[in-house]
């Protein structure tokens, strides 16, 4: 699964927990942000292969960055990453045409099988 992940999350623990989680996985972190605004500037400089993104956060919410991020890197695989385990959280992805959704609380069992399914084309 080798694979460029760029992650986007206002928290630092929180990038720190997932880059722990994917140590064990043939994935790269090729960088993180802490906001939607600098997520598109890191797609720019990174080209990452996904970009797991978190919806609510300061500056430019996770939704607004996933519009612009397919608009400037439409190869680029997005999977929300978020706390709101709500029916609504699901069907914004599916109207921003992401590529995936993890709840947080499910990273431990969810985050890397997901991350396999989208990238396994990627090889």
């Amino acid at each position: 699964m080798a694979a460029r992940i760029l992650l986007v999350d206002d928290f630092q623990r929180i990038r720190s927990g997932v880059r722990s989680l994917l140590t064990s996985e043939q994935v790269e972190i090729c960088g993180e942000a802490e906001n939607g605004r600098e997520a598109i500037e890191r797609v720019r400089e990174l080209h990452p292969d996904l970009v797991l993104l978190d919806i609510v956060m300061p500056v430019m919410n996770g939704i607004e960055a996933a519009h612009e991020i397919h608009r400037i890197s439409p190869s680029t695989k997005i999977v929300f990453f978020t706390i709101e385990d709500t029916g609504e959280a699901a069907a914004i992805a599916r109207l921003v045409g992401v590529d995936g959704l993890v709840l947080k609380s499910a990273a431990g069992t969810e985050l890397i099988p997901t991350l396999k399914r989208l990238l396994q084309n990627e090889d």
